[in-house]
């Protein structure tokens, strides 16, 4: 076996570039890092392009078990020293494992409603990539079908993203698209679009959150805009009680999932 131990290797250096969004979107590729995120990967089948270890550095049991495994299954498994992993890790102390992963994007055209999930949820231009993450790990939390992201949205592949996904990244679906196709897309599907707005008369609780569904939330500084407002079915606010005139998008996302699935077992007893 090949031991890599020039951080200036050229697949180290490309693999380094995965850091940013354009290295990202030429190759179709994204870094996972740490061992959870690794043993997610390996566990769900998610289309790994290489694994990558720092002996020194991985003492871990479990994650030395997760090199094999991957060897198993006919991945690509690349030694590093710790000087490269760490040239490689955007973390300060480095487990050292990693994947390099194969983005996977559905196309709108293809997502569908399945009896056994909760919703969709759609947000409008997510500017946060952490926030992209935990409302990813909320879905995967509730069982919802995946996320959709619309306008000029942050990347779900960046390290944030991914990293506070926690493996959610590899069992969500993720659609990108503009507004007339996502609202055409709705209306094809029958689907009820329930949307949050500071400004909106009904309240959250009192909704009606039969499926199919797709959840729609908005931008913290603007909400959303008129045209997304318009086309919905409902409208619903979360009730502000303090100073504060708005919720973090990623916990108000989680409060609403958290409220869909409660009317939705109510609904069925």
């Amino acid at each position: 076996m090949t031991r890599i131990t020039n951080p200036a290797n050229t697949t180290i250096k490309a693999y380094r570039a995965l850091r940013q969004r354009k290295a990202r979107a030429e190759s179709g590729l994204f870094l996972a890092e740490g061992i959870r995120l690794v043993a997610e990967a390996i566990q769900l089948n998610a289309p790994i392009e290489a694994l990558i270890h720092a002996p020194e550095l991985l003492s871990s049991p479990f994650a030395q078990q997760m090199v094999a495994q991957a060897r198993q299954q006919g991945v690509r498994v690349l030694e590093v020293s710790a000087e490269v992993f760490e040239s490689l890790s955007a973390k300060e102390n480095p487990m050292g494992i990693a994947a390099v992963v194969r983005q996977t994007w559905l196309p709108l055209s293809s997502a569908t409603f399945t009896a056994e999930k909760l919703c969709w949820v759609a947000l409008d231009s997510p500017q946060d990539t952490g926030n992209i993450g935990t409302i990813l790990r909320t879905c995967d939390a509730v069982g919802a079908e995946g996320v959709i992201l619309l306008g000029n949205a942050a990347d779900p592949y960046d390290l944030n993203s991914v990293r506070a996904s926690m493996g959610a990244i590899f069992t969500q679906k993720l659609v990108r698209a503009d507004y007339k196709d996502f609202l055409a897309w709705c209306a094809r599907s029958e689907a009820r679009l329930i949307g949050t707005s500071d400004s909106a008369q009904t309240d959250y609780q009192a909704a009606d959150y039969r499926k199919p569904l797709v959840l729609l939330m908005g931008s913290e500084r603007e909400g959303l805009p008129e045209m997304l407002k318009a086309a919905c079915h409902d409208l619903v606010r979360l009730p502000m009680h303090g100073r504060c005139d708005s919720l973090n998008v990623a916990v108000a996302c989680g409060v609403m999932l958290y409220t869909i699935l409660d009317a939705q077992r109510r609904s069925t007893h």
